[in-house]
């Protein structure tokens, strides 16, 4: 496979309309000590863990079950995988019997989850850790105006536990009204130059490991619909890609991105800053692509030389 060299900067915006794109440990959708929403890495990653997972490709860090036979208390029979039995069940191997760390170097790098965003392999005697290529950032909410909703849901079922046991239970489910998230991430393969001296040509990032990364930035949010994520979409990205050999590094480019409401037309994703600060590094860059929404979503700030496309 061939391998990818050039670095790249970019943000991801995820639409969540009467959902809630992440919640915290109450229900409530996560945010920042003074208030601010946000959506964190792993709710970026996971729907992409998951399209990935969906089309046939090895994904280590995703949550899998099993049947214990041998469990003797009752309700324990079914039970969530550990990291290694995780690692044996999708490679087809028994971590105990590998005789390397060079080996399981190598399985871990033939899951793209992993070749993509790294891992932390904490099992006795094999703590490894890769960081990845891609960095993802925390996605804050862009739009100033979202409030919480609380829908109260009504159960079909009565809760026998309780003294009031006759009538059904009351339910809530805790949602936005609506919110913008702005996910910047950076592509860096040169991650992977310390673990060449080892493994050789499996430790290199793959263009096609990078364009499977980039096809979940496109649509895995609008592909994992469940009952809290079914107002969530992909409707926006961009992808600032630098030349072989750059010396560019660029900052998280969400900080000169704005999202604006527009009453009488399509919302407003403003990039004018963005486009400015690249306009002074043309010559350190390959190519900018851009995708949006063009059925909801009017950009702001494009440069003739972008590659403009429709998300979907």
């Amino acid at each position: 496979m061939e391998e990818m060299k050039n670095r790249v900067y970019g943000v991801v915006g995820i639409k969540s309309i009467l959902s809630n794109w992440n919640a915290d440990f109450t229900g409530n959708p996560r945010t920042t000590s003074d208030g601010r929403i946000f959506g964190s890495d792993k709710a970026f990653k996971f729907p992409i863990k998951k399209m990935w997972e969906a089309e046939g490709h090895k994904v280590l860090y995703v949550k899998s079950y099993k049947n214990d036979e041998k469990s003797s208390k009752k309700g324990e029979d079914v039970q969530v995988r550990n990291l290694a039995e995780r690692f044996n069940k999708i490679f087809n191997v028994n971590l105990k019997d590998m005789k390397s760390k060079e080996e399981i170097f190598e399985k871990l790098f033939s899951a793209i989850d992993v070749l993509n965003f790294g891992a932390t392999f904490a099992e006795e005697k094999n703590n490894l850790s890769i960081t990845g290529a891609v960095q993802v950032g925390q996605g804050y909410n862009k739009y100033d105006n979202t409030n919480i909703e609380v829908i109260e849901i009504l159960s079909p079922f009565r809760n026998s536990s309780k003294d009031d046991n006759q009538n059904s239970t009351i339910g809530s489910k805790i949602v936005v009204n609506e919110a913008h998230y702005m996910y910047p991430f950076s592509v860096n393969p040169q991650n992977y130059d310390v673990y060449k001296d080892i493994l050789g040509d499996f430790a290199k990032y793959t263009k096609q490991a990078y364009e499977e990364f980039k096809k979940g930035c496109l649509i895995a949010a609008t592909a994992y619909n469940t009952n809290s994520k079914i107002g969530c979409e992909n409707e926006f990205a961009i992808f600032v890609e630098c030349k072989t050999g750059s010396k560019l590094y660029l900052a998280n480019l969400d900080q000169y991105i704005t999202f604006k409401k527009n009453s009488e037309a399509k919302d407003i994703i403003d990039i004018t800053e963005l486009s400015e600060i690249l306009e002074k590094y043309n010559d350190e860059i390959d190519k900018v692509e851009l995708y949006y929404n063009k059925y909801t979503l009017d950009i702001k700030g494009l440069k003739d030389n972008y590659i403009v496309k429709y998300i979907f």
